[in-house]
């Protein structure tokens, strides 16, 4: 087996947050990380009385919670935004929020139909980064082409375990293309695992210095499928959950043995 396979199942476990408790959990994360451990400005714990982080979006996302397998702790979670069924124009937060530049995106080309929005990516702290971690490192300009992103530990980052999860979520949902609002040391941390998305506008001030970004999922997956293949078989429980492209209805092919185990 894939080592780093073998270390996601034995390190962590990707939970649909799909029940009304595990949804109160995710987004009591969501309020320990921005409101408590201050990792984004612009989230005062005042304005959330019930100690839970959580905006209109939510009502149409699809949410999953990362637990750590040898605590039993819940240690991230992240939610795709998908079209709202009751308003199919409305527009996703990279649309609201930033300045999207028509060279490098024609929206009226992207369906938007097929297009969620990754948001609330979260890890709580002590298991965010270390100091050798890549994410640190490439915020303080290390260069990405010598950095190993297997070496520093045997399973590299939270980040790509929960990205697991949201592979599954756009198979799950149909979603074939991804937007995103994100720091670029964030978006160059996940080109260290082939998750790297497309910059599509300028750097703006929105909860911190962020840009706006696009992904084609199907051309991704099939590039990392080439150039970062141990995380492809991760990310895609060996080819079996992945979305595809032009299919109307759900679009992942389960495997036989789940990689991921799932909370009814």
């Amino acid at each position: 087996m894939n080592d780093i396979v073998a270390a996601f199942n034995e390190y962590f476990e990707v939970i649909d947050a799909s029940s009304p408790e595990l949804l109160r959990r995710a987004f009591q994360l969501r309020y320990q990380v921005y409101c408590i451990e201050q990792r984004a400005p612009g989230f005062e714990a005042s304005k959330y009385p019930t100690e839970m982080e959580s905006d209109d979006y939510d009502r149409h996302s699809s949410h999953i919670l990362l637990r750590h397998r040898p605590s039993g702790e819940f240690v991230g979670t992240a939610r795709l935004i998908l079209p709202d069924q009751l308003d199919p124009k409305k527009l996703l937060p990279t649309e609201q929020h930033t300045r999207l530049d028509p060279a490098l995106i024609d929206m009226s080309k992207v369906p938007r139909r097929h297009t969620g929005e990754i948001s609330r990516l979260v890890v709580i702290r002590r298991f965010a980064r270390r100091s050798d971690e890549p994410l640190r490192a490439l915020q303080q300009g290390a260069d990405i082409e010598k950095w190993n992103p297997v070496n520093k530990r045997r399973f590299p980052h939270p980040l790509l375990a929960l990205a697991v999860g949201i592979i599954r979520m756009s198979a799950e949902n149909n979603i074939t293309h991804w937007l995103s609002v994100m720091e670029p040391s964030l978006n160059r941390l996940l080109s260290l695992y082939g998750l790297q998305l497309d910059p599509v506008g300028p750097i703006i001030e929105h909860h911190g210095q962020r840009g706006p970004y696009h992904v084609d999922l199907i051309k991704m997956l099939d590039k990392m499928h080439k150039n970062h293949h141990q995380f492809w078989e991760l990310v895609t429980d060996y080819g079996r959950v992945r979305p595809i492209s032009g299919k109307s209805t759900q679009s992942f092919i389960p495997a036989a043995e789940p990689l991921l185990e799932a909370v009814e």
